[in-house]
């Protein structure tokens, strides 16, 4: 089923500002891989925060300047940290899109919005320095989350703060203020925050997956980038 926050998202792509700098007469994107069908991450490299980085960095090389996926994409990673685990099925559905690139990449606001809420959610595997925009759009209230941010973004902001279309108020974190991943936005846009704050769940079980699917559409909507991603 086809959520109407996405039709609604599809009908304004072209007001939206880029989420990063990306020039696609430029810029190569490579789409990455996360499922088992991926068997180039072994265990070792992705239980060690350090290997992963450099994992990152040798498949996107000088060629591609991010790496980009994820959504709706059950993921092996995510057996790296007990965030992610549960008694009878543990949560591997990956329900944002992944931007991997540079610590310190800068990130901007698509649509004007207010700060719905912030967190440091730091835990290993977890969003570490978190933020969410509260937006509306022909009278539909949304939220979009940016996750694994630098620990500096969150200095001096506030609840209700305003922030405006363009606006570049976020980076890339690094591993130790970023959950202790390899550097990337967690982009993702969730419906109803079902008085949740500071954070929202963005890998679901498989079980659920209809549910969160449908109050978290396709962030595509509004990044406008994954028809321009090299399958690696």
């Amino acid at each position: 089923m086809l959520s109407p926050l996405y039709s609604l998202l599809q009908k304004h792509f072209s007001t939206f500002h880029p989420v990063v700098e990306f020039d696609v007469t430029r810029d190569r994107l490579l789409q990455l891989d996360f499922t088992s069908a991926n068997t180039t991450l072994t265990p070792e490299i992705l239980t060690n925060t350090d290997d992963f980085t450099v994992y990152i960095s040798d498949l996107l090389g000088t060629e591609f300047k991010y790496g980009i996926g994820g959504y709706n994409e059950h993921r092996t990673i995510y057996a790296r940290s007990h965030v992610f685990d549960g008694v009878e099925e543990p949560r591997r559905l990956h329900l944002g899109i992944d931007i991997w690139g540079l610590a310190g990449t800068a990130i901007y606001a698509p649509l004007g919005g207010y700060v719905h809420s912030f967190a440091f959610n730091d835990n290993y595997g977890d969003y570490g320095a978190t933020i969410i925009l509260q937006h509306q759009l022909e009278g539909v209230s949304f939220n979009t989350l940016y996750g694994h941010l630098s620990l500096r973004d969150l200095d001096g902001l506030q609840e209700g703060q305003y922030i405006s279309r363009g606006a570049r108020f976020a980076h890339f974190g690094e591993p130790k203020e970023n959950g202790y991943w390899p550097p990337h936005l967690h982009f993702q846009v969730i419906h109803e925050m079902h008085e949740k704050k500071g954070d929202y769940r963005g890998v679901c079980k498989f079980s659920e997956r209809e549910k969160y699917l449908l109050n978290c559409p396709d962030p595509d909507a509004i990044l406008q980038m994954m028809q321009y991603a090299v399958k690696g």
